[in-house]
């Protein structure tokens, strides 16, 4: 362990994560599960997914309480946002604890890879709700698991940056261009998944501790060479566009460096893209971070994928991951003023 990571580790600690419990290992050597081209146009997909990132956002977990009925909350929860733009996801517990809900065939819950540090309180949740608002979701039948606000650091040109002060969201699939993120994000017909999943995105949080001070301490052209990236203008040191064939030893984007590893431009990582929405935090108990989440039509080819790639990376000695999970976002309703998100999760056909 590298003295960043410890002094990292300890500083979370202070934070009041002491508590940090590794949870069940990932499995770096397994191997994405393949996925059936899909068979038919997706439907009911979720706007506020593909929308603009707001700059600010909230994101609370709820576990349902023992005699819940699934039905019942989620028609409470969609009442009570009021067509608000909002994002409404079950996670892996939902299911353990209502076996008769068919499943996502995906949705687990989140393991810890090698550089995490999961504390139980900060991670899962049966619904997982993000909105821009001031408050979270109040309803009969929820007991909040974890809450996590974020925001968009101010910047002088303007553009969205983390508290390490680089861009967020560079590389991104592009959201206007509707082929390219209906192969990528939403789940489609012949995806071997349960009907009431078309349309909907497996979706993942990540919430991330930064060791700013420690960042704050090294020079420019350091922090450039980990990122892949120039710190003021975004540009990549080496010519990503062309992929890294031309620069085996990496000369010009280090090998270890996060845009490098993040996606190799080949002609293999173009199928593992995902969809990034990231906001910076400042926690009491939690120290300073990011939330990272990012929505993908197949979790393996997707997230698993690039965090594997990811393992070793040089910005690993700055980040610790100690919450999060994995959800599945229920597809919008058809707009039938008694449909609702989850309804055909919950309603047997």
């Amino acid at each position: 362990m590298t003295v960043r990571r410890r002094a990292l580790l300890a500083g979370l600690g202070a934070a009041g994560v002491a508590g940090a419990v590794a949870c069940t290992p990932a499995r770096p050597d397994s191997a994405p599960s393949p996925v059936a081209p899909g068979a038919g146009p997706p439907v009911a997909k979720v706007r506020a997914v593909t929308a603009a990132a707001r700059a600010t956002t909230l994101l609370v977990a709820y576990d349902l309480d023992a005699d819940a009925d699934p039905a019942v909350v989620l028609r409470d929860v969609h009442e009570r946002l009021d067509d608000a733009p909002a994002i409404v996801s079950v996670g892996a517990s939902l299911f353990d604890r209502h076996p008769g809900l068919a499943r996502p065939r995906l949705l687990t819950a989140m393991p810890a890879f090698p550089a995490d540090v999961l504390d139980e309180r900060w991670c899962h949740g049966d619904v997982l709700v993000q909105t821009s608002g001031p408050g979270p979701v109040v309803s009969t039948g929820l007991r909040e698991r974890w809450r996590m606000p974020g925001f968009h650091p101010p910047a002088p040109d303007g553009s969205v940056r983390n508290l390490f002060g680089f861009r967020e969201g560079t590389g991104n699939p592009d959201v206007t261009d509707a082929p390219l993120i209906d192969s990528l994000l939403p789940v489609r017909r012949g995806d071997d998944e349960p009907a009431w999943c078309v349309g909907g995105s497996y979706q993942v949080v990540r919430l991330i501790q930064l060791a700013t001070a420690i960042w704050d301490g090294e020079t420019v052209a350091e922090q450039e060479r980990v990122f892949g990236r120039r710190k003021e203008t975004d540009a990549p040191l080496g010519a990503p566009d062309a992929g890294y064939a031309t620069d085996p030893e990496g000369r010009l984007t280090a090998l270890d460096a996060h845009i490098r590893r993040a996606n190799p431009h080949t002609r293999e990582s173009e199928a593992h893209r995902i969809l990034r929405r990231s906001w910076s935090y400042r926690h009491p108990d939690a120290g300073e971070g990011q939330i990272f989440t990012c929505f993908q039509r197949d979790l393996e080819k997707g997230f698993v994928t690039v965090q594997r790639r990811l393992a070793g990376e040089a910005l690993e000695r700055y980040t610790l991951t100690f919450g999060g999970g994995y959800y599945f976002t229920l597809p919008d309703p058809s707009g039938d003023p008694s449909d609702f998100r989850g309804r055909t999760l919950v309603t047997r056909a």
